[in-house]
């Protein structure tokens, strides 16, 4: 079996009194595609850099194989090379290589790319960058790869040329990533950093969701125990002189530590609470364009454009980098006069526009003016609620109110906007780009709250989950400054759009591939319900009897089983013994699933339904 590249012992790392990191343990073996997930601000990017060995640990020991090497590709990569030829020349891992030999294999991959290989690096977009940063790193042909949001700034073309590079991928990789499907599509194992403790689950993040539920359920059934017996405890030592009397010095010393216990125990983190200001309603007709066309520098971004946007509606713009989504959406809301054709704006609009360059916020202003300048009070629909109360449902703790925009980090300042934008009354919501820098928590809650909204939102996004969960229809790029419109979100739109006949599209075919959405663990088959009424037979009743026991002990054991897959030390082995867990926790998954369709009937049939 191969040496692990890297495993981290008992692991310390803090800033200030916070720890990212506490007694961590992590190994990671040779072509696994690990998936890191966790909230913002928990340590994420901290922890790429102890692997790469940018900073070392307070405590503890991290053990690399021999000559191992790293490549990290940043959130905002910084491109050293003048061209696009020369930046990936000067990382293709060949020491040997004549510079000829370097430059060929370079070119190769400028094609692959689809960029002029004598472009000036300063002159890429956003996306093009990330692209040129990605390959760079897999062509210095590292042991481990180390990816911090690389799905940020790539559009949805993008994305699926990164998905199929890392599934060819011979190397390992870890990455950071919001983006659900991606992970789906990528990972072999997630790891959560979760107070400070690294709890690995293997597959992909379809499994971790079900896991990580029996995981946190076994947590609180362990944490109510102990709460229990502390609580007893307590009403013993309160009894004062009795207790000295019996001079149970064994009992006073276990009260000390189960104190002791509790006040080290890392709670988890509450979650952002999320409400919309509701106003008067807009009118029933939002906006409506008639063959909007729109040039930028004489080169067409729209052709012949035409649509009709109701209140309710819940509409996503796809497209690649540079199609002018933002353009279409700034003519849709009135901000931008089209070159040609008609655009009416419904009335009562009252429109909150969450902007993806985040440059609305002033970085020397404190978050409390940031929220609602010149007044500590928010109105919520009917409620009134302190702006420090406020800031608390984002997860801002009161002594940081009056910290300056400048001390946040990426996915704090996205959730500052989403305070203020939330703050403010609106029946129109705008969101371009919102799920940058957002964790995977917050992005779920956002999901429910746009899917509660009476109003109307427009919304641009490269994260296929986020449109599938939120959107109502969707308006796509088709090439040729040509768009089309399309009920549903974005997997419906791949099985209505016509076969494409240009570059524009992501994939070959109108459907997406079947490589592209993983199976899960399979899944029991219900037993259909017996539709018969008629008393049970002796032996029946005793099964209906036996059966919750019988369920109660399967659910105890695969909470168990759960728990035991998130420890590393069950990695430390190799994988194999990792892949029997989960095997047999599919199997009890199974055996319940029957169980379960067994009782509905038997209960069923007893009551005579």
């Amino acid at each position: 079996m191969a040496s692990a590249l890297i495993s981290l012992q008992s692991v310390q790392l803090a800033f200030g009194h916070h720890a990212l990191l506490d007694q961590a343990d992590l190994t990671i073996e040779p072509q696994e595609r690990i998936g890191l997930i966790g909230r913002n601000g928990a340590g994420k990017s901290s922890l790429l850099k102890l692997l790469e060995g940018r900073i070392a640990p307070d405590d503890g020991k991290i053990n690399r194989v021999d000559g191992l090497r790293t490549a990290t590709v940043d959130q905002e990569p910084a491109l050293e090379g003048p061209t696009v030829l020369e930046e990936l020349a000067a990382t293709s891992h060949q020491p040997a290589a004549e510079p000829w030999e370097r430059e060929v294999v370079a070119r190769q991959w400028t094609e692959r790319l689809g960029l002029d290989p004598d472009t000036p690096v300063t002159s890429l977009s956003g996306g093009q960058a990330k692209r040129v940063a990605l390959a760079a790193a897999m062509l210095s042909e590292p042991d481990l790869l180390l990816l911090d949001e690389p799905t940020n700034h790539l559009d949805l073309d993008g994305i699926a040329w990164l998905e199929q590079q890392l599934k060819q991928w011979r190397g390992s990789v870890l990455l950071i990533t919001h983006d659900r499907r991606f992970l789906d599509v990528v990972t072999t194992r997630i790891i959560e950093l979760d107070r400070g403790k690294l709890l690995s689950f293997p597959g992909n993040f379809a499994k971790w969701q079900e896991q990580k539920a029996a995981w946190l359920n076994a947590e609180e059934l362990a944490n109510a125990r102990f709460d229990k017996l502390l609580a007893q405890e307590e009403v013993w030592i309160r009894k004062g002189i009795e207790a000295r009397r019996t001079r149970n010095e064994g009992r006073v010393r276990r009260l000390e530590q189960l104190r002791r216990e509790r006040s080290q125990r890392r709670d988890q983190l509450g979650k952002v609470n999320l409400k919309v200001d509701h106003t008067n309603r807009s009118g029933k007709v939002v906006a409506e364009l008639e063959h909007v066309s729109h040039d930028f520098n004489g080169k067409p971004i729209i052709k012949d454009f035409s649509a009709t946007i109701v209140r309710g509606d819940r509409i996503g713009l796809i497209g690649p980098n540079g199609a002018g989504k933002t353009t279409l959406l700034k003519i849709i809301l009135g901000e931008l006069a089209p070159t040609e054709g008609y655009v009416e704006l419904g009335t009562n609009l009252q429109i909150a526009y969450l902007d993806q360059m985040r440059d609305q916020l002033d970085e020397s202003a404190a978050l409390l003016d940031v929220i609602n300048p010149g007044s500590q009070w928010i109105e919520i629909g009917q409620a009134r609620k302190h702006v420090m109360s406020y800031l608390g449902d984002f997860l801002f703790a009161p002594e940081r109110a009056q910290s300056p925009v400048s001390s946040l980090s990426g996915g704090e300042r996205a959730r500052l906007l989403l305070a203020r934008l939330f703050a403010r009354p609106a029946n129109v919501i705008v969101l371009d780009e919102p799920t940058n820098d957002l964790d995977i928590e917050t992005l779920e809650l956002l999901e429910s709250l746009l899917q509660e909204f009476s109003g109307t939102v427009l919304l641009v996004s490269h994260d296929r989950e986020f449109l599938d969960n939120v959107v109502t229809q969707t308006i796509a790029y088709e090439g040729n400054a040509r768009w089309g419109c399309y009920v549903g979100g974005y997997g419906d739109w791949l099985t209505q759009r016509p076969a494409p006949d240009t570059k524009a599209a992501p994939t070959k075919s109108g459907k997406p591939a079947a490589s592209d959405e993983p199976s899960n663990a399979p899944t029991a088959k219900p037993a259909p319900k017996s539709k018969r009424s008629q008393r049970l037979s002796n032996w029946e009743q005793r099964e209906l009897k036996e059966l919750p026991a019988q369920i109660e002990s399967l659910e105890s054991k695969q909470a168990a089983l759960t728990e035991e897959l998130s420890s590393p030390a069950l990695y430390e082995s190799g994988p194999d013994k990792a892949s029997d867990v989960q095997a047999e926790i599919d199997a009890i998954g199974l055996t319940l699933s029957e169980k379960y369709a067994r009782w509905e009937d038997l209960e069923a049939r007893q009551s005579g339904d």
